[in-house]
C-alpha cells in the first residue's frame, strides 16, 4: 500500500508520496495505472519527495509524466512539493534546496503564503535545449500541415518551444501541440507553449505539455514563455501569466539570471493506493 497526497496548483494536477518514510518502486506501467482517471487516481504529474543527494540540499524532488516516462522539471509541481514538506512536517523551514535531475531548485515561502520558485537560469543555446538547428535564434521556422510558423525556443530545465498567436481562443492547440511536441526538431520531445500578448506585462498562456497533453497550468512554461517574450523585447521584467488554472507571476531580470515564479499551490486529498 502507498500512502499518496492529491494535490494541484492552478487545476494542473499532481500525486505526491514521500518515498522517504515509505519504500517506492513504480514501474511505468503502475505509474500509467496511477494516472488512469477512471480505474486509477488520475493526476499529469506525479512527485516522488527522496533523500536528498547533495550535502546542501533538504530532498530530492523527481517528476513522472502520466505516460510513466521520467522528466527533469515541473514548476508547478515544485510548489506542491514545498507545501507537501510542510504540511506533512518534513521541513519547517521557510525556504528549501532541492536537488532534481536539472540541478537545484530554492523553493520559498512568501510573507502572503505563496510560494516562490528559484527556477535556476534559462538556457539558450540549441544543443542544450536540445533543438536541432545548428546556431541561436530569437526565432525559428517549423512546417505544420504545409504552413510555416515561428517559434522561439528555451530550456528550463526541460524544452519549450513558444509560438506567439493573436488569439489563444481560435488557435488548434491539442492539433499543432501534438504535431510539435513529438517534431523531429526536439529530440528529446518539447512542450509546447502558445502566448497571446496582452501588454507587456500581461500574457495568455496555454500549454500542451510534453507526455501529458494540454493541462490547465504549466509553470515552467510560464517561465519559458515570459523568458522568450523578453528575449524579443516584447514583454517587461515582470510579468503576470495568465493561464487556463490561474495566474503566476514571473520575473527575469535577462540573460545570465534566475527566473522567480510566484504562484499558489493546494493539497486536495490524502489517501492510499494498493498496486
Amino acid at each position: 500500500m502507498i500512502h499518496f497526497t492529491k494535490m494541484q496548483g492552478l487545476g494542473n494536477d499532481f500525486v505526491v508520496i514521500d518515498a522517504i518514510n515509505q519504500i517506492i518502486n513504480l514501474s511505468a506501467e503502475q505509474i500509467r495505472f496511477m494516472a488512469d482517471r477512471h480505474f486509477g487516481i488520475g493526476f499529469d504529474q506525479l512527485l516522488l519527495v527522496e533523500k536528498p543527494v547533495s550535502a546542501n540540499a533538504n530532498f530530492k524532488y523527481r517528476i513522472f509524466n502520466a505516460d510513466g516516462s521520467e522528466v527533469s522539471q515541473c514548476g508547478n509541481g515544485a510548489r506542491c512539493f514545498a507545501r507537501f514538506v510542510r504540511d506533512k512536517g518534513l521541513s519547517d523551514q521557510n525556504s528549501i534546496c532541492v536537488d532534481t535531475n536539472a540541478g537545484q531548485l530554492i523553493l520559498s515561502f512568501t510573507d502572503d503564503d505563496l510560494i516562490t520558485v528559484n527556477m535556476g537560469v534559462p538556457k539558450h543555446l540549441p544543443s542544450e535545449i536540445p533543438l536541432l538547428f545548428a546556431h541561436e535564434a530569437l526565432n525559428y521556422e517549423v512546417t505544420i500541415n504545409g504552413v510555416k510558423h515561428v517559434f522561439g525556443a528555451v530550456s528550463m530545465g526541460n524544452p519549450h518551444a513558444v509560438l506567439v498567436v493573436d488569439d489563444l481562443n481560435n488557435t488548434p492547440v491539442a492539433d499543432w501541440g501534438r504535431v510539435l511536441e513529438r517534431h523531429e526538431l526536439f529530440p528529446e520531445r518539447a512542450n509546447i507553449g502558445f502566448m497571446q500578448i496582452i501588454d507587456r506585462q500581461h500574457i495568455k498562456l496555454r500549454v500542451y505539455e510534453r507526455g501529458a497533453a494540454e493541462t490547465l497550468a504549466c509553470g515552467s512554461g510560464a517561465c519559458g514563455a515570459v523568458v522568450i517574450g523578453i528575449l524579443q523585447s516584447c514583454l517587461d521584467s515582470e510579468v503576470n501569466v495568465e493561464l487556463p488554472g490561474g495566474q503566476l507571476v514571473i520575473n527575469w531580470a535577462g540573460r545570465g539570471e534566475a527566473v522567480f515564479m510566484t504562484g499558489s499551490a493546494t493539497s486536495v486529498f490524502d489517501g492510499i493506493i494498493n498496486l
